[in-house]
């Protein structure tokens, strides 16, 4: 039986009300997150979808044939460019069913930050293989094949995919751990029982 006080509120309902607020800055902080990152990937998603159709170099016009097709470094760009496509639109997708979630309590402890963490991956994932066709398909067009020229592209590459790794990886783990870390012991983690306390651990930390 189900311990209630005075005004016959159950625990959980207690906590319902005392940090309606709370719930409300969690769905705010998710949502906002959510919408900015799915703006990203659907100007990935554009991006990578126009390069896949208009290949570096051109295509032979009889055959259709691109003209770099035995250049390793196309195989690079194509292999780079359907990468970048199918996880930004997955991280699309993501991103659009977090922004129509219901926002429930218990959502909260799993349900909403398994898809962030997913969204997340997929988008870092995007961004880094789009940066690569990117590198590849300006050494096959602009460097005439000078190897020397392979140096400072992979630097320039790397330089973005180094402060995106910087800014976003923290957030990822603090998910990762607030999400499968036994933070409130294993039993919670077996369970799909709602844990009130999980919710202002998701939103405010330790």
């Amino acid at each position: 039986m189900t311990d209630v006080n005075i005004f016959n509120d159950t625990p959980e309902m207690v906590f319902t009300k005392e940090h309606e607020n709370l719930v409300k800055e969690g769905e705010k902080w998710i949502r906002t997150i959510a919408e900015s990152c799915s703006i990203t990937a659907a100007l990935i998603t554009t991006i990578v979808f126009a390069a896949a159709i208009t290949v570096p170099g051109g295509s032979i016009q009889d055959k259709g044939i691109p003209v770099f097709k035995k250049q390793i470094a196309f195989t690079i760009f194509v292999a780079s460019d359907a990468i970048s496509l199918f996880s930004s639109v997955t991280a699309l997708l993501v991103f659009l069913s977090i922004v129509s979630a219901r926002f429930a309590e218990e959502d909260f402890l799993f349900h909403l930050p398994r898809q962030l963490i997913l969204g997340l991956c997929t988008l870092f994932l995007s961004t880094t293989t789009m940066i690569v066709a990117f590198g590849a398909t300006f050494f096959l067009v602009f460097t005439d094949h000078q190897l020397w020229m392979l140096a400072p592209i992979c630097v320039l590459c790397f330089l973005p995919i180094a402060i995106y790794y910087y800014l976003q990886v923290p957030l990822i783990l603090d998910l990762v751990r607030s999400t499968y870390t036994s933070r409130f012991g294993s039993s919670n983690l077996d369970s799909n029982e709602f844990d009130p306390n999980s919710i202002q651990f998701l939103v405010f930390g330790k």
